[in-house]
């Protein structure tokens, strides 16, 4: 792989900030051919509901179905799935559910009030969605992972019911999939997806019932249609190509950093790769560590084009400078691949999620370490968060006066009510006032 050329920056070349921004472009998830698409096949959808889901179904996945009840697995087939696994697969996914379970408990937010001196209460109630949709990619690409980062913190949350979207090209059906929706608790499951089941799930057919929210990854038709729907349904963001940024010391197995690179460029051609590091020979034998074990890798064709495109390898000149650019990039997974990260962690203020040691590979967070997988990319990190309990959970303000306390608040209220010309709120609020 001599021809791999990998982008190399240096903090302290005069078009340092140009290099790095020109890396870190990437174009939006659409243009003006995918809206036109995506717009007709909402239209259509939300027009003829189960017909349009099943003739777009049979036109995009090349199947041959004549009504939606084909296109819905039952909850048996769905523990069919569970129960044929291969028992270290069942093992794995039992593992990771029950890591991600006990990581979201944690998020769990209750209810509360109190009570001021004259008895007025006030207060926050938290309550759970009632129906969220959850979009899994299929065909080629079977995210088991997913299914649980996405159901389990709804399940946690307390949400009715959970209703899976996956598309099934050919009709072919991922055993892992379906297995991780029975542990992860879905209620239903449809197979269908694209623009089509956004559409199914956001205005609700004869079948597929109309959700609050749409939760899942999926291609630029599914994050187009994901845009375009936010409003009349809830979504939980809309994800750009994976990142990762390894801040190294030098003094990492220069192979491990390789391959935590190649974790995120194996998802797709547009993922983004970077390391930063003070040591400019460790910059050296990391790319020698790539070019030899890049032929090894089953999807090297993508990683490779990654890397060429979007990657680099940046040296700094010290540790502080190395946090600094982060927090400028705002990655969506950063490793801190240092000896001591908890040193450096009070200066991280942007990253989607903070890897911390030598050991703590990315992969760890993608499958079972507990938190969530589904992270803010293209610098949302800055005023984004991660999938969580939270996303599947809404407040509700709390406010009950007392008499006395509506005489005491009221005067307030009239004040500012009349200084804004805002007679009625006044009188409303004057109305309750003692004399």
């Amino acid at each position: 792989m001599s021809e791999l050329s990998i982008t190399r920056l240096n903090s302290s070349q005069d078009d340092f900030k140009e290099q790095l921004e020109k890396i870190l472009a990437w174009e939006s998830v659409s243009d003006v051919k995918v809206n036109h698409i995506v717009d007709e096949i909402l239209a259509e959808v939300k027009l003829n509901g189960d017909a349009a889901v099943v003739n777009y179904t049979n036109r995009f996945d090349l199947t041959s179905v004549t009504t939606m009840a084909e296109l819905e697995l039952t909850k048996e087939r769905l523990a069919q799935a569970l129960d044929t696994l291969p028992e270290d697969q069942r093992s794995a996914l039992e593992q990771a559910a029950q890591r991600i379970r006990q990581y979201h408990e944690k998020q769990k937010s209750d209810s509360w009030q109190y009570t001021e001196a004259d008895g007025t209460m006030l207060g926050q109630k938290v309550t759970p969605l009632d129906r969220v949709g959850l979009y899994v990619p299929g065909g080629k690409a079977a995210y088991p992972s997913s299914v649980l980062m996405n159901a389990i913190p709804a399940h946690v949350a307390g949400v009715k019911e959970i209703i899976m979207v996956v598309p099934t090209p050919h009709g072919e059906l991922n055993q892992l999939v379906l297995a991780a929706a029975s542990l992860a608790g879905v209620d239903r499951v449809f197979t269908i997806g694209g623009a089509q089941a956004v559409a199914a799930l956001a205005y609700g057919t004869e079948t597929v019932p109309k959700v609050d929210k749409i939760v899942g990854p999926g291609n630029i038709f599914v994050a187009t249609a994901k845009r375009a729907v936010f409003g009349v349904v809830g979504i939980d963001m809309i994800a750009g190509p994976s990142e990762i940024l390894v801040i190294c010391d030098g003094k990492t197995d220069p192979d491990w950093v390789a391959m935590d690179l190649f974790s995120q460029a194996e998802h797709d051609e547009d993922a983004q790769s970077i390391l930063v590091t003070p040591d400019a020979d460790f910059i050296d034998k990391v790319e020698t560590s790539i070019r030899r074990l890049l032929p090894t890798m089953e999807r090297k064709e993508i990683i490779e084009v990654s890397l060429r495109n979007r990657a680099a390898l940046i040296l700094v000149k010290d540790m502080e400078q190395a946090i600094e650019i982060s927090n400028s990039i705002a990655p969506e997974h950063l490793e801190l691949s240092v000896e001591n990260p908890e040193e450096l962690l009070p200066l991280v203020r942007h990253a989607g999620a903070i890897f911390m040691g030598r050991h703590t590979a990315e992969a760890l967070g993608d499958y079972c370490a507990g938190p969530n997988h589904v992270l803010p990319t293209s610098g949302t990190a800055r005023f984004s968060s991660p999938l969580g309990v939270y996303d599947f959970q809404k407040r509700s303000s709390l406010i009950m006066f007392s008499a006395d306390g509506a005489s005491k608040t009221g005067k307030i209220a009239s004040v500012l009510a009349r200084g804004e010309g805002l007679t009625a709120h006044a009188r409303s609020a004057e109305y309750r006032i003692k004399d």
